[in-house]
């Protein structure tokens, strides 16, 4: 979602700073920034829709002078159009405050009513601008800011992450949280605040994240942390062990291709630390995956959005196959409103990449509500949902700056099998013997996806990539576990080339979409090895029949013999097959895209993190 910046420095100037931070940041999604600045003359706010360039091109020429304390912000429009009305920062009536804000105030509407009542006037039709007005009011009463925003707040329904800067006498650099993330920190040269700890890291590496309801005044002298209640609290101080080159190009052209590219040593960071060879188990840690909890499980329940939720859906596959233990998956934002019912002894699980997805959060704090054990599978170990669960499996994919996820899923995948492993060696239906060769399959994953990466293969997919790209359309199709990866395969096609796509189980092909085909749709079979690869098979004969183009990607000679185009995918276990299969769709998509010239890390409409609903 949107990216927030606020920096106040002892010396030097932060409107540098922030629009570097703010860059940092273009993953999440935006359509219009600005910075908002004060000094001893005081406010200063520029504001433009589109890129970051827009913005720097209207900077250029204003005078540096040394602004030591400032807010920026990338916007993702929810309320109002982009433009640079709507754009962030917003002020107050009297100009003596300026406020960024990600989220959505649900009850904007009455707050605006009471500002036209006041005669307060609204250039804007968003809800951070009745925020910021409102805000505004309260300071004009002589009120304390920090004070003023809590009063306000308490009013206010939705989610936010808000910051605000005040001008001289009452020079302030605040931030408060109920919903996406916020994280602070401070230097020796000052403090800092950012919607992404990566925002951070050029200036410190120690950082607190805020929890919901946290309000936060940052000065020179330090950092203080109430509640909603107006009381102390004390949040932890994490340090940050990946820097900022992490989330370099390192003379890759594009951001998610660097991250096709590690997912080799993303699936042995996932699994380092964690495999018990001599008895065939898995080492997780917390209470959570013991023998006791694990083995007084009658259900799970995976609730997760996009990416992550074709993740938990293999996820089940595994998980019932491996432990016999029944899976129900659900769309988040579904689960949260179709009144459930849980089974005692449910766990629920959450996956998410960055552990603030609304929908996936208000999800496991409904089942855990309802009675269930919730747990989650992130990357970010500093998120909301790591703190709202009772256990947590690190997917540990290092930071993802793509807005189309990639390595993040094959670390779900990872986890997802990890967990199943462990949940059938506590519940006796995967003894030793079988658990070392599960671990085995999972070790020799990683040559095999090297592999997969290798010159040849790649240079044969852009090859595929081209001769396909002007097709009308694509149909993906998978049967069993591979169902699941022919829904990713669609997603990532459709996230960055803009073609559409649609993932299908096989079997369900004559039940309606074999009435799409004609030569100029292109159907995509996944097909290995095992009972259903003939089943797959007699598929890609009935689309050859009406004059359909099929690529297949797999290892079953029959399905690749009878294809237009073929993409070979290395052997493993079944339960495994998904990451290997995963990959060589995620350059396809690349490279359609990029011959096409689309924004590949950044396409429209998409925000990284999904804060709102």
């Amino acid at each position: 979602m949107c990216g927030i910046v606020g920096i106040w420095v002892e010396e030097g100037s932060v409107l540098e700073p922030i629009l570097t931070g703010l860059r940092t940041m273009e993953y999440r999604g935006y359509d219009s920034s600005g910075i908002g600045v004060a000094d001893s003359e005081g406010l200063h706010v520029w504001r433009k829709q589109g890129r970051l360039e827009n913005l720097e091109a209207e900077l250029n020429g204003v005078p540096d002078t040394g602004y030591s304390l400032g807010i920026g912000h990338t916007r993702w429009a929810t309320h109002g159009e982009p433009s640079d009305a709507n754009a962030h920062p917003h002020t107050s009536a009297n100009g003596k405050m300026a406020l960024v804000h990600n989220g959505i105030i649900e009850n904007y509407l009455e707050l605006r009513e009471e500002l036209v009542a006041a005669g307060v006037e609204l250039t804007s039709e968003t809800d951070t601008e009745v925020l910021a007005k409102t805000i505004g009011l309260e300071l004009e009463k002589g009120t304390d800011p920090l004070e003023a925003v809590r009063q306000v707040l308490a009013r206010v329904t939705g989610n936010y992450a808000l910051a605000l800067i005040t001008e001289e006498p009452t020079r302030r650099l605040l931030c408060a949280r109920h919903g996406p993330p916020l994280c602070v920190g401070s230097s020796p040269n000052g403090v800092f605040l950012g919607s992404d700890v990566i925002a951070l890291l050029p200036h410190t590496r120690d950082v607190q994240y805020l929890e919901d309801g946290d309000i936060a005044e940052l000065t020179l002298a330090g950092i203080r942390i109430v509640g909603m209640d107006g009381q102390p609290v004390e949040r932890a101080v994490n340090h940050v062990e990946w820097d900022a080159e992490s989330a370099e190009k390192l003379g890759y052209p594009h951001f998610m291709m660097k991250e096709i590219h590690e997912q080799p040593d993303v699936i042995a960071a996932a699994y380092n630390g964690r495999l018990d060879y001599e008895n065939g188990d898995v080492l997780l840690e917390g209470e959570s995956f013991s023998d006791e909890a694990l083995q007084g499980i009658n259900r799970i329940q995976i609730a997760a959005c996009g990416t992550a939720l074709h993740a938990g859906w293999i996820a089940s596959y595994m998980i019932e196959a491996l432990a016999r233990v029944p899976v129900d998956v659900d769309y988040a934002s579904e689960f949260r409103y179709r009144d459930p019912v849980l089974v005692d002894g449910s766990y629920v699980i959450g996956i998410s990449q960055s552990g603030e997805t609304a929908d996936t959060l208000e999800a496991l704090r409904l089942a855990r509500d309802l009675g269930a054990h919730p747990i989650c599978f992130v990357n970010a170990v500093g998120s909301s949902m790591v703190r709202e669960c009772k256990g947590v499996i690190p997917i540990c994919a290092g930071p993802e700056i793509g807005v189309a996820s990639t390595k993040a899923f094959v670390a779900m995948l990872v986890a997802s099998y990890l967990f199943a492993v462990r949940l059938g060696r506590a519940r006796g239906t995967i003894d030793r013997d079988r658990g070392r060769e599960l671990i085995q399959d999972l070790r020799e994953l990683r040559p095999k996806l090297e592999g997969l990466l290798g010159n040849k293969s790649v240079d044969h997919i852009r090859e595929v990539a081209a001769r396909y790209q002007d097709s009308k359309g694509f149909l993906f199709l998978g049967r069993g576990i591979n169902y699941p990866v022919a829904l990713e395969g669609a997603l990532k096609l459709k996230e960055i080339s803009y073609l559409h796509a649609e993932g299908y189980p096989a079997g369900e092909m004559k039940h309606g979409p074999i009435a799409l085909i004609e030569p100029g749709l292109t159907t995509l079979a996944i097909s290995t090895d095992g009972i259903l690869a003939k089943k797959v098979r007699s598929n890609i004969e009935q689309v050859k029949a009406r004059g359909g183009q099929v690529v297949c990607l797999g290892h079953d000679l029959g399905s690749r013999s009878i294809s237009d185009a073929e993409i070979d995918v290395p052997e493993t276990n079944e339960w495994l097959s998904p990451i290997l299969e995963v990959v060589p769709l995620q350059l396809l998509a690349y490279f359609i895209a990029d011959l096409k010239g689309c924004d590949i890390d950044k396409p429209r409409n998409l925000a990284k993190s999904v804060t709102v609903e």
